[in-house]
């Protein structure tokens, strides 16, 4: 049983297929994909609902939707299943900077609150990792209510403070709500939208909010973003089912991804790839002289403006003097390791402090190809541990991380990690920080390690480290890193930032070492591990097998 596809949808659909304005693949894979659903599966679309909800655009400043907004509203808010529940319970939308998301979530806001929604008390929350990111879309609808012209027929049907909207008839509310998870346990959601969800570095938030929702009819989810700099955090799961939905034809599960992006930096230089970031562009012309005077501006350092390929065009750039790569090129290095069983390795332990985390990375070579195998713990008393956002809890189940229950990470954990891989690697060397040496020395010792014996252990100095990185660069720059899924690792990556060693008689030698972005929420122990072992990785020669050499075995 089929459907026919509404104007608001189909009008969409017939413009990204005629390629004016240009559109990304992954919206010519959306438009596909609706194609085919509504030709395959039983949808029912309210469209004098949809047409009252596109008439309220009149009392807003930009007077109607735009193409691409109509769509979107059209199947969210009014296409049913079977069953009569939402088609699309969640709305993930990715677009560039400037596209008109505080309008959109400001006007589906206002509808859901309208007379028009049957639906009693649907509260509508809007979650966004600041105040102002938050209230943005609820003074959106404010400044409608409190047009003169408006004010006297709106107030039939709508009431507003400062801080929320509420629909008189169907009672809904809508408040901006800042990303604080506690005392959120009972709300009684019908919608959820996340805003600038680009920001937030763990699901807390969200899962405290998306599971309070069941207990309003016909619940919806609002994801709205540009793209960012946050990695292994809520957005990169969003983009990657999304694009598993669109291109490997995963069931939805209700999920309608919708993603505008360039598909590299490199098409930022023709204006008319522009509107693939932003549908927005084509209908807005100083936004283009805008984005024009940013482009130049880019040009000019595109090291230091990454915000602009990153928000604007939704390419992920890391500042070249502030992150250590690309973001593309770390996410490169998750790719599954071989059977290093065997095999020549080197060992890099980064032990800072006792009582926050460690690390100890495995440096296998075949050739040029680089394969890591990295381990790293944590602290319970680690100071920082209330600060850190990233999912560590989930690392540590996933075996990518252990939690040590414990006033301090005791030496012989690490020692024991490293004994246990000598049972199965050929370890030729051990590398660690100079000044961290004297925490670990008792425990590796015991295993055979000492740093009387120069071929056996060597103290790092920011001099290797200078030496190692355009080794690193390069590795990063033709993949050859290898790391398997650990996300731990590629989050410690993009904790820290390339600096400029000291510079002789003002002249710079372009020499370079690594430091912490920001020393409180974020680590970098895990990337340091590995810089260590790779500051020995001369004694791989062209890697691969080797006979593993004898430990004996200690207990503790």
């Amino acid at each position: 049983m089929s459907c026919k596809i509404p104007p608001a949808v189909q009008n969409y659909i017939d413009l990204v297929k005629s390629g004016s304005p240009r559109a990304c693949p992954e919206q010519h894979a959306l438009v596909e994909r609706i194609e085919r659903i509504f030709s395959a599966e039983p949808l029912y679309v309210d469209e004098t609902k949809l047409s009252k909800y596109l008439s309220l655009a009149k009392y807003f400043p930009f007077g109607r939707l735009l193409p691409w907004e109509e769509f979107l509203t059209a199947l969210w808010l009014c296409t049913y299943d079977a069953k009569g529940f939402p088609r699309f319970k969640t709305c993930f939308c990715m677009v560039g900077r400037g596209a008109g998301k505080d309008g959109l979530i400001g006007f589906v806001g206002f509808c859901m609150v309208s007379p028009y929604n049957k639906v009693p008390h649907y509260n509508i929350d809007i979650c966004a990792n600041n105040e102002e990111q938050a209230v943005t879309p609820v003074r959106d609808i404010a400044e409608v209510l409190e047009t003169p012209r408006l004010e006297r027929k709106l107030k039939k049907y709508y009431y507003h403070t400062k801080e929320l909207v509420q629909g008189r008839t169907n009672k809904g509310v809508i408040k901006g709500r800042t990303n604080n998870p506690k005392g959120r346990d009972g709300m009684r959601s019908g919608m959820v939208v996340f805003n600038e969800v680009h920001q937030f570095e763990n699901y807390d938030n969200i899962t405290v909010f998306v599971t309070g929702q069941g207990k309003v009819a016909e619940p919806r989810v609002g994801i709205f973003t540009s793209n960012g700099e946050v990695s292994d955090g809520p957005l990169e799961d969003y983009l990657e089912r999304g694009r598993r939905i669109l291109f490997d034809g995963e069931e939805d599960g209700g999920f309608l991804p919708f993603i505008c992006c360039l598909e590299n930096k490199d098409q930022v230089h023709d204006p008319a790839n522009w509107t693939m970031a932003n549908p927005s562009l084509a209908y807005m012309p100083h936004l283009q002289k805008e984005i024009e005077d940013e482009y130049a501006a880019w040009l000019l350092n595109p090291e230091e403006n990454t915000s602009f390929i990153t928000k604007r065009m939704g390419v992920r750039a890391g500042k070249k003097e502030l992150a250590v790569t690309d973001y593309e090129k770390v996410k490169a290095t998750n790719r599954p390791l071989p059977d290093l069983t065997g095999w020549s390795c080197t060992v890099g332990i980064d032990y800072a402090e006792l009582t926050d985390w460690a690390a100890v990375n495995l440096h296998f070579r075949q050739g040029a190809q680089r394969y890591d195998i990295n381990h790293a713990w944590i602290c319970r008393d680690a100071k920082t541990l209330p600060k850190i956002k990233a999912p560590w809890r989930a690392w540590v189940e996933a075996g990518h991380c252990t939690f040590v229950e414990d006033v301090s990470i005791h030496p012989r954990l690490l020692a024991g990690y490293i004994q246990q891989a000598a049972a199965k690697y050929n370890i030729l060397g051990l590398a660690m920080d100079k000044f961290r040496w004297t925490m670990m020395s008792e425990a590796l010792k015991e295993i055979g390690f000492d740093a009387n014996d120069k071929n056996r252990v060597h103290l790092v100095r920011p001099s290797d480290i200078m030496q190692l990185d355009p080794v690193v660069q390069d590795c990063f720059d033709r993949g050859l890193f290898c790391w398997g899924d650990n996300p731990a690792l590629r989050w410690a990556v993009n904790n820290t930032k390339r600096v400029r060693s000291a510079q002789r008689q003002g002249v710079d030698t372009g020499n370079f070492i690594y430091a912490k972005i920001e020393w409180r929420s974020r680590k970098t122990d895990p990337w340091m591990a590995l810089v260590a072992s790779m500051t020995i990785e001369d004694k791989l020669g062209d890697g691969g097998r080797g006979a593993a050499p004898m430990i004996e075995a200690f207990t503790f």
